[in-house]
Protein backbone atom coordinates (compact mmCIF):
# COMPACT_ATOMS: atom_id res chain seq x y z
CA UNK A 1 0.00 0.00 0.00
CA UNK A 2 2.73 2.57 1.00
CA UNK A 3 4.60 1.18 -2.38
CA UNK A 4 1.74 2.36 -4.62
CA UNK A 5 1.11 5.90 -2.79
CA UNK A 6 5.01 6.34 -3.65
CA UNK A 7 4.73 6.10 -7.53
CA UNK A 8 1.01 7.95 -7.94
CA UNK A 9 3.14 10.56 -5.91
CA UNK A 10 6.17 10.81 -8.50
CA UNK A 11 3.87 10.67 -11.12
CA UNK A 12 2.64 13.53 -9.81
CA UNK A 13 4.92 15.78 -9.07
CA UNK A 14 6.41 15.09 -13.35
CA UNK A 15 3.14 16.45 -14.25
CA UNK A 16 3.44 19.11 -11.97
CA UNK A 17 6.93 19.99 -13.51
CA UNK A 18 5.67 20.41 -17.19
CA UNK A 19 5.29 24.33 -17.91
CA UNK A 20 1.82 24.84 -19.78
CA UNK A 21 1.07 24.94 -23.74
CA UNK A 22 0.61 28.71 -23.24
CA UNK A 23 4.01 29.09 -21.61
CA UNK A 24 6.01 27.06 -24.13
CA UNK A 25 4.78 28.76 -27.51
CA UNK A 26 6.32 32.04 -26.05
CA UNK A 27 9.50 30.27 -25.18
CA UNK A 28 10.14 29.29 -28.97
CA UNK A 29 12.54 31.38 -30.72
CA UNK A 30 11.02 33.89 -33.24
CA UNK A 31 10.70 33.06 -37.14
CA UNK A 32 13.14 33.60 -39.44
CA UNK A 33 12.08 36.46 -40.99
CA UNK A 34 11.34 38.71 -37.95
CA UNK A 35 14.71 38.68 -36.89
CA UNK A 36 17.04 41.64 -37.44
CA UNK A 37 18.78 42.01 -40.50
CA UNK A 38 22.22 43.24 -39.80
CA UNK A 39 23.42 46.23 -41.42
CA UNK A 40 25.16 45.92 -44.53
CA UNK A 41 29.33 46.44 -44.50
CA UNK A 42 31.28 48.56 -46.20
CA UNK A 43 32.35 47.85 -49.66
CA UNK A 44 36.32 47.23 -49.21
CA UNK A 45 38.48 47.60 -52.18
CA UNK A 46 40.66 43.88 -51.75
CA UNK A 47 43.62 43.75 -53.74
CA UNK A 48 45.53 40.47 -55.03
CA UNK A 49 46.49 38.76 -52.12
CA UNK A 50 49.86 39.05 -50.78
CA UNK A 51 50.18 41.95 -52.94
CA UNK A 52 51.42 45.81 -51.14
CA UNK A 53 48.29 47.91 -50.19
CA UNK A 54 49.19 50.62 -52.35
CA UNK A 55 49.76 48.56 -55.92
CA UNK A 56 45.67 48.35 -56.73
CA UNK A 57 45.50 52.57 -56.01
CA UNK A 58 48.61 52.26 -58.52
CA UNK A 59 46.81 49.97 -61.13
CA UNK A 60 43.68 51.81 -61.07
CA UNK A 61 45.89 55.16 -61.60
CA UNK A 62 47.61 53.74 -64.43
CA UNK A 63 44.22 52.69 -66.06
CA UNK A 64 43.07 55.93 -65.82
CA UNK A 65 46.04 57.64 -67.29
CA UNK A 66 46.12 55.09 -70.15
CA UNK A 67 42.59 55.68 -70.97
CA UNK A 68 42.90 59.95 -70.88
CA UNK A 69 45.86 59.05 -73.57
CA UNK A 70 43.76 56.69 -75.60
CA UNK A 71 41.13 59.51 -75.83
CA UNK A 72 44.11 62.10 -77.20
CA UNK A 73 44.71 62.59 -80.70
CA UNK A 74 48.19 60.65 -81.84
CA UNK A 75 50.76 63.08 -81.99
CA UNK A 76 52.24 63.49 -85.57
CA UNK A 77 55.10 61.10 -86.15
CA UNK A 78 54.11 58.65 -83.05
CA UNK A 79 53.92 54.73 -82.95
CA UNK A 80 50.46 55.19 -82.14
CA UNK A 81 49.78 57.76 -84.98
CA UNK A 82 51.58 55.15 -87.92
CA UNK A 83 49.95 52.36 -86.88
CA UNK A 84 46.27 53.80 -86.54
CA UNK A 85 46.20 56.43 -89.39
CA UNK A 86 49.01 54.93 -91.92
CA UNK A 87 50.05 56.77 -95.20
CA UNK A 88 47.80 57.47 -97.98
CA UNK A 89 44.98 56.11 -95.79
CA UNK A 90 42.39 57.93 -97.04
CA UNK A 91 43.56 56.77 -100.91
CA UNK A 92 43.70 53.70 -100.15
CA UNK A 93 40.33 53.50 -98.95
CA UNK A 94 39.01 54.89 -101.99
CA UNK A 95 40.56 51.91 -104.12
CA UNK A 96 38.95 49.91 -102.04
CA UNK A 97 35.39 50.77 -102.57
CA UNK A 98 36.16 51.41 -106.19
CA UNK A 99 37.25 47.41 -106.74
CA UNK A 100 33.79 46.91 -104.64
CA UNK A 101 31.98 48.97 -107.05
CA UNK A 102 34.05 47.12 -109.89
CA UNK A 103 33.29 43.47 -108.60
CA UNK A 104 29.75 44.05 -108.10
CA UNK A 105 29.22 45.37 -111.74
CA UNK A 106 31.38 42.17 -113.00
CA UNK A 107 28.89 40.19 -111.04
CA UNK A 108 25.75 41.59 -112.54
CA UNK A 109 27.47 41.37 -116.35
CA UNK A 110 28.44 37.99 -115.47
CA UNK A 111 24.43 36.89 -115.57
CA UNK A 112 23.86 37.80 -119.04
CA UNK A 113 27.38 37.39 -120.48
CA UNK A 114 26.56 37.29 -124.13
CA UNK A 115 24.91 40.83 -124.12
CA UNK A 116 27.44 42.34 -121.67
CA UNK A 117 30.51 41.14 -122.36
CA UNK A 118 32.09 44.29 -123.70
CA UNK A 119 31.17 46.11 -120.71
CA UNK A 120 32.59 43.58 -118.76
CA UNK A 121 35.59 43.84 -120.73
CA UNK A 122 35.81 47.62 -119.69
CA UNK A 123 35.32 46.65 -116.23
CA UNK A 124 37.94 43.96 -116.34
CA UNK A 125 40.38 46.59 -118.54
CA UNK A 126 39.90 49.30 -115.53
CA UNK A 127 41.04 47.06 -112.86
CA UNK A 128 44.33 45.96 -114.71
CA UNK A 129 45.36 49.57 -115.63
CA UNK A 130 44.61 50.99 -112.67
CA UNK A 131 45.96 48.16 -110.81
CA UNK A 132 43.02 48.33 -108.40
CA UNK A 133 43.74 44.59 -107.47
CA UNK A 134 46.75 46.23 -105.23
CA UNK A 135 44.30 46.96 -102.57
CA UNK A 136 43.32 43.78 -101.68
CA UNK A 137 46.89 42.10 -101.20
CA UNK A 138 47.41 40.52 -105.01
CA UNK A 139 50.72 41.11 -106.74
CA UNK A 140 48.91 40.80 -110.20
CA UNK A 141 46.30 41.12 -112.53
CA UNK A 142 46.06 37.18 -113.30
CA UNK A 143 46.45 36.17 -109.73
CA UNK A 144 43.30 38.47 -108.82
CA UNK A 145 41.18 37.28 -111.61
CA UNK A 146 41.98 33.62 -110.67
CA UNK A 147 40.93 34.19 -106.97
CA UNK A 148 37.83 37.37 -107.58
CA UNK A 149 36.71 36.69 -111.34
CA UNK A 150 34.82 33.40 -111.73
CA UNK A 151 33.64 33.28 -115.64
CA UNK A 152 34.21 29.73 -116.09
CA UNK A 153 37.82 29.77 -116.59
CA UNK A 154 40.86 32.52 -115.96
CA UNK A 155 41.51 32.62 -119.63
CA UNK A 156 38.14 33.91 -120.99
CA UNK A 157 38.38 36.92 -118.05
CA UNK A 158 42.19 38.01 -119.31
CA UNK A 159 40.65 37.90 -123.35
CA UNK A 160 37.60 40.09 -122.27
CA UNK A 161 40.37 42.40 -120.20
CA UNK A 162 41.85 42.85 -124.15
CA UNK A 163 38.51 43.04 -126.19
CA UNK A 164 38.04 46.69 -125.34
CA UNK A 165 41.92 47.73 -126.78
CA UNK A 166 41.40 45.45 -129.69
CA UNK A 167 38.15 45.88 -130.87
CA UNK A 168 35.60 48.49 -131.42
CA UNK A 169 32.08 48.29 -129.22
CA UNK A 170 30.23 48.03 -132.34
CA UNK A 171 32.01 45.35 -134.76
CA UNK A 172 32.18 43.47 -131.30
CA UNK A 173 28.71 43.19 -130.42
CA UNK A 174 27.55 42.68 -134.11
CA UNK A 175 30.51 39.75 -134.22
CA UNK A 176 29.41 38.72 -130.36
CA UNK A 177 31.49 37.42 -127.95
CA UNK A 178 32.19 33.73 -129.64
CA UNK A 179 33.32 34.95 -132.78
CA UNK A 180 35.54 37.63 -130.78
CA UNK A 181 36.89 35.31 -128.28
CA UNK A 182 38.20 33.47 -131.63
CA UNK A 183 39.22 35.91 -133.31
CA UNK A 184 41.62 36.90 -129.96
CA UNK A 185 43.26 33.21 -130.00
CA UNK A 186 43.70 33.84 -133.72
CA UNK A 187 45.94 36.77 -132.95
CA UNK A 188 47.62 34.84 -129.91
CA UNK A 189 48.82 32.03 -132.00
CA UNK A 190 49.93 34.51 -134.74
CA UNK A 191 51.94 36.61 -132.72
CA UNK A 192 55.23 33.88 -132.48
CA UNK A 193 55.21 33.78 -136.35
CA UNK A 194 55.34 37.25 -136.54
CA UNK A 195 58.07 37.74 -133.69
CA UNK A 196 60.13 35.06 -135.51
CA UNK A 197 59.64 36.90 -139.20
CA UNK A 198 60.82 40.58 -137.71
CA UNK A 199 64.05 38.24 -135.63
CA UNK A 200 64.84 36.89 -139.48
CA UNK A 201 64.45 40.53 -141.08
CA UNK A 202 66.46 42.19 -137.77
CA UNK A 203 69.14 39.49 -138.26
CA UNK A 204 69.12 39.94 -142.32
CA UNK A 205 70.03 43.82 -141.92
CA UNK A 206 73.04 43.49 -139.90
CA UNK A 207 76.35 44.18 -141.57
CA UNK A 208 78.24 41.03 -142.27
CA UNK A 209 81.25 40.40 -140.83
CA UNK A 210 84.65 40.80 -142.66
CA UNK A 211 86.62 37.72 -143.77
CA UNK A 212 89.75 37.57 -141.94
Amino acid sequence: MGKKNHTSKAKVATRSTIPPASSRTSQRPPPVDTLPVPPLASPRRLGVRGAAPWAARHAERRALEAAARLREPPRPGSARATLRTPDQADRIKARIGELHSALGRVRALKKNLSDGFYELGNVLKQIADERLFDAKGYATFEAFVDREVDLGSKSVALKLSRVPEVFQEAAAREHGLEAVLAALDALDSAKPVQKKAAAQKALAQKPLKPPK
